[in-house]
């Protein structure tokens, strides 16, 4: 999700829309013609703003505050977004055309460009409209100003979508988000990604003490935005940034750089609104005094954006099943508006920004609001885009905004819509989950695709896992599902592995083909000529494995082994139901697809020769690994909430 606070039109795209490496240079090069007009505000801006940071009062200026413009029309800004293809369709064009949708509906809107979120702001107080459309974090950053006066307080009247289409790109030394402690960042001042980091950096515990942060001037396509400077400057560990860069460095979300094809050596992504999707939230805000004049007009404003985003899902399937001339007339608008330099093609570009985004529909509205348990929802992402305000400078104090006070029953908006009562399904396919995380270890990829890990530990023949023991790791744990709603949580249980150690000794001295040579506490052992040793885990177990040891009286390593792994994952699951039972009485539900445990038995210790049992309960551990998937182990869904 691209929008920026710092007057410059800005562009979202996602991943998928380019398939090889001629697409993501022409899109570099569309994204450089792009920005290259609109860059001198940003980078006046920036200039102002590394000298002393400024708040977003200070940026709007002084504005008088006027009632909103009663003619009849009313403006309705947009943004380059494919949230904003469902306000097109409803509206049949910028202006409100008959038939359509609002023109059903009784409305007539004219709708204008928003990007410049600066002088959105500045329209919303003078009351040439009374409306926002942005991020709820560039919400936040604007809360003061719009709160100064009681008329123009804002009500975030509906929320559009979530985005998938942001990326922290790290180099090969940062392995996960903890790594990021000490790490040097770069990313636009006032753009888009101020808030995905503050996430980010919350969500491993951190600060931005933490860090040292290396401001870019522009989002990309100049040498001062994060992606070039990430390449030019090897001390930076991390650079936020859009698709197509993150392509350019990249190659892919679950690729590392190699270095050719104009890709950086060992970047890869280190975290992505594909996974963090519960971090970018499209909405718009109304004035109070528009809305209390006005309820029934800003009711049916959300009813017939919702049935849009209904027609629009429907559309969409039909042209990826079987073709839809409907939708490719819907794409055609889209270019129409924004333009052929922002949306050169229909099937890439235009189509490309649809699936850029997730429309959550009347039944995530209900849960966004209503939902007082929703850690992604209202309140939550209020209280984070109002700290992220005032931490970072953009507002003295914290003014806050109000939530929707739609009936999301009422007539007027059920009597448009046909899918209010979409159940819930479950995220993942547990079995394809599984495969995907033995493919990744197999292929010694999965810490390549591991955002965050952490564990917890066990006395040996421990059983039960309370929440008064591990209540802190458990909450850490529904707060990160609820947060990373694309990653799956692995559970993977390990086991120490001293027992297998003595046992593969014990049976290979006793059938005679192991060879000790040394001193207590310090022997040497061979096997076949070979030097075995003990400390090598992966050449042991897979040594074990063949039956190497088998056959001798009393000891049996392989199925001491197995019973290891059979253990391990019977802890895993134990721990799963644990953590679910919390959730359970926090007034939690949590997806249980998404929640993967898997048995790694003696294959990962911490300390593979241990010799103290303080050692030894090191390696007794349960881990959380929050993994990075494709998206085909996910089941399909109309909307995302």
């Amino acid at each position: 999700m691209i929008s920026c606070i710092t007057g410059s039109i800005c562009v979202g795209f996602r991943s998928v829309a380019w398939h090889d490496e001629n697409d993501v240079i022409r899109s570099r090069d569309r994204m450089k013609r792009f920005f290259s007009g609109v860059l001198v505000l940003g980078a006046m801006l920036a200039g102002r703003q590394a000298q002393a940071q400024e708040t977003f009062g200070s940026l709007v200026g002084d504005v008088k505050v006027g009632p909103v413009a009663a003619n009849g029309t009313i403006q309705v800004p947009f943004i380059v977004w494919g949230g904003d293809v469902a306000t097109f369709h409803a509206n049949g064009g910028l202006k409100t055309a008959n038939p359509s949708i609002f023109q059903q509906q009784g409305l007539d809107m004219q709708l204008v460009p928003g990007d410049d979120f600066v002088q959105q702001v500045r329209n919303y107080m003078s009351g040439k409209s009374p409306f926002l459309r942005g991020t709820f974090r560039m919400m936040g950053m604007a809360s003061e100003v719009i709160g100064s006066n009681p008329d123009t307080k804002g009500i975030v009247l509906f929320q559009m979508t979530w985005s998938a289409g942001d990326h922290a790109v790290a180099r090969e030394r940062i392995k996960t988000l903890k790594d990021l402690k000490g790490a040097k960042v770069c990313l636009q001042r006032g753009g888009p990604h101020e808030g995905l980091l503050d996430d980010l950096l919350h969500d491993a515990g951190l600060s931005w003490n933490d860090i040292t942060v290396v401001w870019a001037k522009a989002l990309t396509g100049t040498d001062d935005s994060p992606a070039r400077r990430f390449r030019k400057d090897s001390s930076i560990d991390v650079c936020f940034v859009i698709s197509p860069d993150m392509l350019g460095l990249t190659s892919g979300l679950q690729s590392v750089g190699s270095g050719l094809e104009g890709t950086v050596k060992g970047a890869r992504v280190l975290a992505s609104t594909a996974e963090r999707s519960r971090s970018i939230a499209d909405v718009y805000v109304v004035r109070k005094d528009f809305y209390t004049a006005n309820k029934a007009w800003c009711e049916k404003f959300a009813a017939g954006y919702l049935k849009a985003c209904e027609e629009l899902v429907d559309m969409k399937k039909q042209y990826e099943s079987s073709g839809s001339k409907s939708f490719e007339a819907l794409l055609k608008m889209a270019q129409s508006i924004y333009g052929k330099e922002v949306l050169p093609t229909i099937e890439e570009d235009a189509y490309g920004l649809i699936l850029d985004c997730a429309y959550v529909g009347h039944p995530g509205n209900v849960k966004f609001f209503t939902d007082p348990k929703n850690l992604s929802g209202f309140e939550a992402f209020q209280t984070s885009a109002l700290a992220l305000a005032a931490t970072r400078g953009y507002a003295r104090v914290r003014t806050g905004l109000m939530p929707s006070p739609l009936d999301w029953n009422s007539p007027a908006i059920m009597g448009a819509l046909t899918k209010t009562e979409v159940t819930k399904q479950d995220r993942f396919r547990p079995e394809a989950v599984m495969d995907e995380i033995e493919a990744l270890n197999a292929g010694g990829s999965l810490d390549e695709n591991t955002i965050y890990e952490f564990s917890i530990n066990f006395k040996a023949n421990q059983q039960d896992f309370s929440a008064v023991q591990y209540g802190v790791e458990f909450r850490k744990v529904v707060d990160l599902s609820s947060k990373y709603g694309n990653a799956v949580i692995a559970v993977r249980g390990h086991a120490d592995p001293t027992k297998i150690l003595l046992e593969t000794v014990q049976a290979g001295m006793s059938k005679g083909i192991l060879k000790r040579t040394g001193t207590r506490g310090n022997y040497t052992y061979y096997i076949d000529g070979q030097l075995l040793d003990l400390g090598s885990t992966d050449k042991l177990t897979e040594l074990i494995k063949t039956g190497k040891f088998d056959g001798a009286a009393g000891f049996n390593p392989r199925e001491t082994m197995q019973a290891a792994l059979n253990l391990s994952r019977q802890r895993a699951e134990a721990v799963k139901a644990a953590v679910l039972a919390f959730a359970a009485t926090q007034g939690i539900e949590m997806d249980k697809s998404q929640i993967q445990p898997v048995g790694v038995g003696v294959t990962e210790p911490v300390i593979p020769r241990p010799s103290t049992m303080e050692e030894a309960e090191q390696n007794m551990r349960v881990e959380f690994r929050l993994i990075r998937v494709k998206a085909e182990v996910m089941n399909p869904s109309d909307f995302d909430f």
